[in-house]
C-alpha cells in the first residue's frame, strides 16, 4: 500500500481568485432585485405577453448591477445616468442591428467611446459599460427581427421600474445610509479594541479606515447637494469629525499593544446605537482612577482617548465643502485624456478585442452570437480589476450559469409563468449578492437570467444555451489571447508606481503632522485622510493583481509586506501626533526630515526598480515606533527583486 500523498496547496493566484469578499450579504438589495426582475415577468404572463415582460425585466439589469450603498441622492444620480446610457446604447443597437455592415462598425465605435468615458470616474465608467452592453444586446434583438419600437419602449419601462424599486425607501429612510456609515465607525472601533491578537487587530484597523472613508464620502456627497442648513446631515458630520481624535488615539493605543477597557468598548457600541436610532448621544465614561485621580499619564494614548470621547457630540460646525461644478468635472476628464497614454492604451485594447469579437460574429457559424462581444466588454473594462481574473471567473461562472439555463429551458420553465417568475426572482437576488461577494458568483446567476430575459423573446431552447456557452468561451479566449497574453506590458509588473505614490503621501502626512506647528488642524486632518485612503486603495489594487499568475501578480505578493509596513509607519506617526496634541513637545525638525527623506528614498527605489540606499534614521525615543516600522518597510522593499519578482537580499 502506497503512503498517503500530501495535499498540494492550490496555486497562490487560484486561491486568491476563488476567495469571496467577506462583505455582509445585502439582503435588502437582494429583495429589491428579486422584486424588480420578477414582477415584469409575472405581469407579462398575466397579460399574455411573456416576451414583452422579459424585455421589461432586462431593462432592470443596469439598475441592479449598478446600485451601491450610499446616500439616496447619490444613488439616484448614479443609477439615473446608468439607465440613460443603457437606453441610449439599446436604441443605437436597435437602429443599426438590422444591417450587419452598419452594426459591427457601430459596436466597435461605441466600445472606443465607452473606454474614453470610463476615465471620467466610477459613475461614468459604469454608465459607459452599460452603453456598450446594451448596444450589443440591441443589435442582437434587431438581428432577431424584434419590433424596434416595442423593444425600445420595454427597456425604457424596465429602467424606470428598476429606479422606482431601488429608490423606494427614500421618503422613509432618507438619511439611513449616512447613519449606518457613521455608526459603522464606532462599531469598527469597538471591534479593534476587542481584537484578541495582533493579526485580527491589523484587519480591524483596515476595516476602520474603510469605514471612515465611507462615512466621509457619504456625508460630504450628501451635503454638497444641500444648502448647508440641513440639521440632520450637519449633526452627523459633526459627530464624525469629533470622532477623528478618538480614532487617532485608538490607533495609537493598539499600535502600542494596549486595548481600551470594557466600559469604553461598550460606549462605542452605545454611540453606534444612538446614531442609528437618532437618539441623544450617551455621556462618555470616566477614566479609570484611584482615590479620584486618573491612573493614566496625561500624554498617554489612553488619556487622549478618554479626552476625545468627551468631545464627541459637541456641536461644532464644519465648513461646508463647495460643490464641484460640471465644468470642473469635464475639465478633469479632458485632462485625464491628455495627461498620459494609459487611457488611450486601454481604449485601444478594448477596441481591438471588440473588433475581433465582431469579426468572429461574422465568421463563426453561431446563431445570433452577440454574446461574444458582450463577454469581451464585460471582462475587458479598463478599470474593473484583473483582466485575467475576470476572464477566468467569467468563463467558470458562465459554464455553471449555462447549465442552470439549459435545465430551465429544457424542463420547460419558460412556459410556466409562476415557476419562471420565482426562478427569475431567485436569480435576481443572486446577482445582487454575487456582485459584492465574487465575480464568478455574479456570472453564474446573471448568465441564465439574461438567457431567459433576452432569448425568451426569440423562442429559446436547448440549442440557445449551448450557443451562449460557445459564445462566452470564444469571448474569453479573445480577451486572454489578444487582451492579455499578446498585449504589450499586460503581464509585466506595473504596481510599483502606486506603492511609491502612497509612500510620498505618507511622507507628506508625516511632514505636516510632526513638523512645525504652522499647519492648521484641518490641513493635518486632510493629510491624514489622504494617507489612509491611499493605503486602503493600494491594498485593494494589490489584492486585484495578486490573482494573476504573471510577474505582476508575483510582484504584488512579494511586495505585500512593504504595504503592511507602510501602514504601520502611518499608525506609528499617528500615535506621535496624539501625544503632541496632549502637550508633548514636537520632534526635532531634523528628525522629521530624516523620516521624510527615508520615505522619499523608499519611493524612489520602488519607482526606479532598485534597492533602497543606506539612509539615516532618527535615534529619538519619541520616534522609535516610526523608525522601527520604517526600517521594516525599507527591508521589505529591499527583499523582493522588483525586476524578477523573487527574493534577493543584500549582503552587509
Amino acid at each position: 500500500m502506497s503512503p498517503p500523498q500530501a495535499d498540494l496547496p492550490a496555486p497562490r493566484w487560484l486561491s486568491h481568485l476563488l476567495r469571496t469578499n467577506p462583505a455582509p450579504v445585502p439582503w435588502s438589495g437582494a429583495v429589491r432585485a428579486a422584486v424588480a426582475f420578477s414582477a415584469p415577468i409575472a405581469v407579462g404572463y398575466l397579460l399574455g405577453a411573456p416576451a414583452i415582460g422579459a424585455l421589461v425585466s432586462a431593462g432592470v439589469l443596469p439598475v441592479v448591477t449598478g446600485d451601491v450603498a450610499g446616500p439616496y441622492r447619490y444613488r439616484a444620480t448614479r443609477l439615473g445616468g446608468t439607465v440613460l446610457a443603457a437606453i441610449a446604447g439599446f436604441g443605437i443597437g436597435l437602429v443599426s442591428g438590422a444591417d450587419p455592415w452598419l452594426s459591427h462598425p457601430t459596436v466597435v465605435a461605441v466600445a472606443a467611446v465607452s473606454a474614453l468615458i470610463s476615465a471620467g470616474g466610477n459613475n461614468a465608467s459604469f454608465a459607459a459599460l452599460q452603453l456598450l452592453v446594451f448596444v450589443t444586446l440591441g443589435t442582437g434583438q434587431a438581428a432577431a427581427g424584434t419590433d424596434v419600437g416595442v423593444a425600445f419602449l420595454c427597456i425604457v419601462t424596465g429602467g424606470t421600474w428598476g429606479l422606482l424599486v431601488a429608490l423606494s425607501g427614500w421618503p422613509v429612510h432618507g438619511t439611513s445610509p449616512e447613519r449606518k456609515a457613521v455608526a459603522q465607525v464606532f462599531i469598527e472601533l469597538a471591534a479593534m479594541h476587542s481584537a484578541p491578537d495582533d493579526a485580527t487587530s491589523l484587519t480591524a484597523r483596515a476595516q476602520l479606515t474603510t469605514a471612515m472613508n465611507t462615512a466621509y464620502d457619504r456625508l460630504l456627497t450628501a451635503r454638497s447637494w444641500l444648502s448647508g442648513r440641513d440639521a440632520t446631515y450637519r449633526r452627523l458630520l459633526n459627530v464624525l469629525s469629533a470622532a477623528t481624535p478618538a480614532v487617532e488615539a485608538s490607533v495609537a493605543m493598539v499600535n502600542a499593544g494596549q486595548r481600551a477597557p470594557r466600559n469604553v468598548v461598550a460606549h462605542f457600541t452605545d454611540l453606534a446605537t444612538a446614531v442609528l436610532a437618532d437618539l441623544p448621544l450617551p455621556a462618555p465614561p470616566e477614566p479609570r482612577s484611584q482615590a479620584g485621580v486618573s491612573d493614566e499619564p496625561a500624554d498617554s494614548p489612553a488619556a487622549a482617548l478618554y479626552y476625545a470621547l468627551t468631545n464627541i457630540g459637541a456641536d461644532r460646525e464644519r465648513r461646508r465643502r463647495e460643490r464641484v461644478r460640471w465644468r470642473a468635472k469635464l475639465g478633469e476628464w479632458l485632462d485625464s485624456l491628455t495627461s498620459g497614454p494609459l487611457t488611450w492604451l486601454a481604449t485601444a485594447r478594448l477596441t481591438l478585442c471588440v473588433a475581433l469579437a465582431e469579426l468572429a460574429r461574422l465568421v463563426v457559424p453561431l446563431d445570433n452570437s452577440y454574446w461574444i462581444t458582450l463577454t469581451v466588454g464585460l471582462v475587458l473594462k479598463p478599470d474593473f480589476g484583473s483582466v485575467f481574473g475576470r476572464a477566468v471567473l467569467r468563463g467558470v461562472g458562465t459554464i455553471v450559469g449555462v447549465g442552470i439555463g439549459a435545465a430551465l429551458l429544457g424542463f420547460g420553465a419558460n412556459s410556466h409563468g409562476v415557476v419562471l417568475a420565482l426562478l427569475v426572482a431567485v436569480m435576481g437576488a443572486g446577482v445582487a449578492i454575487g456582485k459584492v461577494r465574487n465575480y464568478g458568483i455574479l456570472s453564474a446567476f446573471v448568465t441564465p437570467l439574461i438567457i431567459l430575459q433576452m432569448d425568451l423573446t426569440m423562442g429559446g431552447d436547448w440549442g440557445v444555451v449551448f450557443a451562449r456557452l460557445a459564445d462566452t468561451v470564444l469571448g474569453c479566449v479573445i480577451v486572454l489571447v489578444f487582451g492579455y497574453v499578446l498585449w504589450p506590458g499586460s503581464r509585466r509588473p506595473r504596481v510599483g508606481g502606486r506603492l511609491a505614490d502612497v509612500a510620498d503621501t505618507v511622507a507628506q502626512y508625516v511632514e505636516v503632522s510632526l513638523g512645525p506647528p504652522d499647519a492648521d488642524r484641518m490641513e493635518r486632518s486632510r493629510c491624514r485622510r489622504r494617507a489612509y485612503r491611499g493605503l486602503s486603495d493600494l491594498r485593494t489594487a494589490f489584492q486585484q493583481l495578486v490573482v494573476e499568475p504573471s510577474p505582476a501578480g508575483r510582484q504584488a505578493a512579494v511586495w505585500w509586506p512593504a504595504i503592511v509596513a507602510l501602514e504601520q509607519v502611518t499608525d506609528a506617526a499617528t500615535a506621535v501626533v496624539v501625544t503632541i496634541s496632549h502637550g508633548t513637545e514636537r520632534p526635532a525638525e531634523s528628525d522629521v526630515r530624516l523620516v521624510t527623506a527615508a520615505l522619499a528614498e523608499l519611493a524612489g527605489a520602488v519607482r526606479q526598480a532598485r534597492e533602497p540606499g543606506d539612509v539615516e534614521l532618527p535615534e529619538s525615543d519619541q520616534l522609535a515606533g516610526v523608525t522601527e516600522q520604517l526600517a521594516a518597510a525599507l527591508a521589505a522593499v529591499r527583499g523582493p527583486d522588483p525586476t524578477r519578482s523573487r527574493f534577493r537580499f543584500r549582503r552587509r
